[in-house]
């Protein structure tokens, strides 16, 4: 390694004291360069079911911003279904039991003015 080389280091570890794994990347730019088909596995990894993209950055060194903008691409190029293309679920709404009508208490207004009270029972 020359004195003009740039380095990336690359810690994997949580909010431990103690780091995991220690990557150093070597070369004119210190980052990692992906193919193409190393790009699609990782999108394909992180559009599985209850995949989190953040874990899914950090296993394989990305960040998260690089899969959503891998995933953009894949789409403007026609590689990924859009998102639009599977509609949202709902859950079913059950009633059970038809509904009562609710007995309503009566309401008294009272309105005093001095020694005059206006009133009257709403049922």
């Amino acid at each position: 390694m020359g004195l003009d080389s740039k380095k990336d280091v690359h810690l994997d570890g949580s909010t431990r004291r103690s780091v995991s794994r220690l990557e150093v990347l070597e070369g004119p730019s210190g980052r990692r360069v992906r193919s193409e088909a190393e790009r699609a596995r990782i999108v394909a990894e992180s559009l599985l079911p209850g995949a989190q993209v953040s874990e899914v950055a950090r296993k394989h060194g990305a960040t998260r911003w690089q899969i959503y903008d891998w995933r953009r691409r894949f789409r403007q190029r026609g590689m990924l279904s859009p998102r639009e293309a599977s509609p949202p679920t709902f859950a079913p709404l059950i009633v059970e039991g038809a509904l009562e009508e609710r007995q309503v208490p009566a309401i008294k207004l009272e309105i005093a003015i001095g020694d005059v009270v206006l009133g009257r029972t709403q049922p």
